[in-house]
Parts: structure tokens; C-alpha cells; sequence
């Protein structure tokens, strides 16, 4: 958490050989904040749900501007070039010191080839924000041009409170590089849906579900470190093995140590999810992994085949700890991660924490 544990929890001279994570300045009461939705936009029966959420980063002090991309003229918010060059208006804008989206969606893997990585790596490293659909973006970022991005919130969950010892993205964008913070789990988590057209107001989740991370591949405690890389399964596993998720030259030239890599399966069936994680790791994906984080979930098992076995069966050939139900998915509350960052992963009989530290 922050605070007094914000110390050295590494031997950073094991990283002297790698080139540096360009992480943005910390994000300030006053600085500017872009919405746009690079996937898909937001109905209007949940537009109430959208300006309460630019109300709250307004009451603590940020500055917002809401884009043109924000509606639903279809699954997307608008047509791939419009949502590209918004987005990339945004990131390259020296004023804007964070870019967040409503939410996810389904085909944000449009925008790849339109978005200019030289451009987004020559200019000064924005906080760009979100899960889900939206680590189709932020993780190629930092693949490509080594920002940091922060897989965290999107701004319609921004709202809710967060249960303690879990920090807000805000919280996490605050930080200055160089700086150390300690997550773990709360122990609880939400079961249920929440209906935005009848509270767009809502503030608080209802977390009735209990338990925190434990080990899939066996006993024993866990100790690692590396890098953290990663996202939602669904997307990135279209990715893997294009250049636009270079993930083993990306390990070998910032983290020659390894990586922790972070996977989270959105809403797919466990047959899915199974074949995806295959198709990842013979594309390389995991071969850098000191360890697997892998979030909740909601996606549905099958009658052969549960979502824990899904990852066993894909990837306990690694032979790094993977370490299940991670607040990194579809199931809030919601652990920030920042893509790029060195993270430090334990877990013992005691449970489990992520310190993650911003060099």
C-alpha cells in the first residue's frame, strides 16, 4: 500500500543492462483527463452513468474533456480511422496528462494499424487506462514503444469505492517514477450485476463473494519477480505472435530477468479459453514468465473442463507458479496493474501480495 512500504523491494541492479519503461509525470488535481472509447461507446440510457463519472474526476480536482467518440452508432463508437485519430489526438497532446475510456467492447483491434507508434514512443508518456477490451491497445503501447500504461478501472467503474489495501488508478497514476506500493488481496469480491439505468449514481459494490489468490499448479510458497506484462485473454491471444506483441524482445530488451505475466478470461467458455492460452504460449507469450497471475472470473466452465483447468492444461508445462483469482478481471474489485512495471509477486500461507515499483 502506499505509504511507509514505499521502499526498494528490489535488487535493481539486476536491471542496469535493460533499457528503461518511460512512465508519464504523476497525475495532478488541475491536469487534464481525455475520454474517448476507442471500442465501443456508451448508450444513451447510460449516458447518466458516463457524465457522473467525468462529475467525480471533476470534484477531485481534474480537469476532463470528453471526446466526439463516445456514442453507439453501432458496436463501435465510430469508424476505425475517427476513433484512431481521436485517440491518438489525445495521447500526443502535451495537455492531456491521462486518457481513460468508458469501458471495453469487442473490436478495438482495428485501431492497431492506424495508431502511429513512433509518434505515441516520441512524445512525452501519457497514463493511458482500462481493461478488457482495451488491453488490445495499452498492452502493444508499451510492447512497442516501452510507456507504461496502466491496466486498471475504466472510467465507468471509476465511481465505486475501493475496498482497502486495493488502490484506485488514480492512486496509482498519482505516483511519482521510482516510487513503490504494496497491493493485496481484500478477500472479497462482487457476484452480481449492477444496473446503471436505474442508479447511475452508485458508488458502492456489493462484495458478497469471499476468498483470495491461491496457487493452481501446487503447494509451496512464491517468491518471484519480473516485469509485468498482460491482459485480457480474448484480445491479446489475437495478438500474440504479430508485431504488435513482441512480448520475448520485449523481455529482452527491458527485463532479461523475466517477466510477471498477467491473464484474465473476460466471458468465454473454458474450451475457449484452453485453446487461446495454447495458441499464446506457442506463439511465446509465456516464454519470459517467472510466474502467471491469472484474474476471477465469471467465464462459464464446461462439463469437462473448469476455467482453473483450462490454464493447467495450457500452461503448467511452464513449470513457473500460477497463482489464481487475482482482482485483475471482469470481477471487481479491480487491482491496478501497470504494464511495464517491476513487480514482485509472493504468496505464502499468510496470502498474497503484488508490489509493484514504478522504475
Amino acid at each position: 500500500m502506499v505509504g511507509p512500504e514505499r521502499v526498494a523491494l528490489f535488487d535493481l541492479s539486476l536491471y542496469g543492462r535493460a533499457m528503461s519503461i518511460r512512465y508519464p509525470k504523476p497525475l495532478e488535481p488541475g491536469d487534464l483527463i481525455g475520454v474517448t472509447a476507442p471500442s465501443s461507446g456508451v448508450s444513451d440510457n447510460l449516458r447518466p452513468r458516463l457524465d457522473f463519472a467525468a462529475e467525480v474526476l471533476r470534484d477531485r480536482g481534474y480537469d476532463v474533456r470528453l471526446g466526439d467518440c463516445l456514442g453507439t452508432p453501432s458496436h463501435v463508437s465510430a469508424p476505425a480511422a475517427q476513433r484512431a485519430e481521436e485517440l491518438m489526438a489525445m495521447l500526443t497532446d502535451p495537455e492531456v496528462r491521462a486518457v481513460i475510456p468508458p469501458w471495453g467492447g469487442e473490436t478495438a483491434i482495428d485501431l492497431l494499424p492506424l495508431l502511429d507508434l513512433d509518434a505515441i514512443a516520441a512524445a512525452e508518456p501519457t497514463w493511458f487506462v482500462g481493461f478488457s477490451d482495451i488491453a488490445t491497445l495499452i498492452t502493444p503501447i508499451t510492447l512497442r514503444t516501452g510507456m507504461a500504461t496502466l491496466h486498471g478501472n475504466n472510467l465507468m467503474d471509476t465511481p465505486y469505492d475501493v475496498p482497502k489495501p486495493l488502490l484506485s488508478w488514480l492512486d496509482v497514476a498519482a505516483l511519482p517514477t521510482g516510487s513503490t506500493f504494496t497491493q493485496f488481496s481484500p478477500g472479497v469480491h462482487g457476484h452480481n450485476h449492477w444496473d446503471w439505468t436505474e442508479n447511475p449514481r452508485a458508488t458502492a459494490y456489493s462484495l458478497t463473494g469471499t476468498g483470495g489468490w491461491h496457487r493452481l499448479d501446487g503447494d509451496g510458497p512464491v517468491d518471484v519477480t519480473g516485469r509485468l506484462v498482460g491482459g485480457c485473454i480474448e484480445t491479446l491471444c489475437n495478438l500474440a505472435g504479430t508485431p504488435y506483441a513482441p512480448v520475448p524482445a520485449f523481455a529482452e530488451t527491458h527485463t532479461p530477468d523475466g517477466l510477471l505475466v498477467y491473464v484474465e478470461a473476460g466471458g468465454d467458455d473454458a474450451y475457449t479459453i484452453c485453446r487461446n492460452l495454447h495458441g499464446m504460449r506457442l506463439a511465446g507469450f509465456f516464454d519470459a514468465a517467472n510466474a502467471v497471475l491469472v484474474g476471477r472470473t465469471r467465464a462459464p466452465d464446461t462439463p469437462t473442463l473448469s476455467q482453473y483447468d483450462a490454464v493447467l492444461d495450457a500452461l503448467s508445462g511452464l513449470g513457473v507458479p500460477l497463482v489464481a483469482d487475482v482482482e485483475c478481471g471482469h470481477v471487481p474489485p479491480y487491482l491496478p496493474l501497470v504494464n511495464g512495471a517491476l513487480g514482485r509477486l509472493r504468496l505464502d500461507e499468510d496470502g498474497g501480495s503484488l508490489t509493484q515499483t514504478l522504475r
